[in-house]
């Protein structure tokens, strides 16, 4: 999988686990922003381009539901990357992608595989 070009937002407040996203999407040709804190993620929204976000959902005690309201309002795509599952998503967020704690970093590259053609779908209309 490629991601050449591609700017992706994590929303992670564990540094470990970014840090390991970070490497992933640079190792696929992407390159990220990243925000441990909610308020950081919708500042880094209004500032930058972005192709894709990885969000976790509690960061810092705070759900990153109102970042997913924010990049589905521009049509960023993106997946939730939680220890939680699915189970807990608002209504409008039950089809959006999850990958659960621990996951692998295939898990994340599929993921993100999925939401990278859904990218170019959207880029091509």
């Amino acid at each position: 999988m490629t991601l050449e070009g591609c700017l992706i937002l994590i929303v992670e407040d564990e540094p470990v686990v970014a840090f390991a996203l970070e490497d992933m999407v640079a190792d696929a040709g992407g390159s990220t922003i990243s925000a441990e804190r909610v308020d950081q993620a919708m500042a880094l929204i209004e500032k930058h381009n972005l192709d894709l976000a990885i969000l976790d959902i509690n960061v810092h005690g705070h759900k990153s539901y109102p970042v997913a309201a924010a990049l589905d309002k521009i049509g960023v795509p993106f997946i939730f990357a939680t220890g939680y599952g699915d189970a807990l998503h608002p209504p409008e967020f039950k089809a959006v992608p999850t990958v659960t704690k621990p996951y692998s970093l295939s898990d994340i590259n599929s993921a993100l595989e999925g939401l990278s053609k859904q990218r170019d779908l959207r880029l091509s209309r």
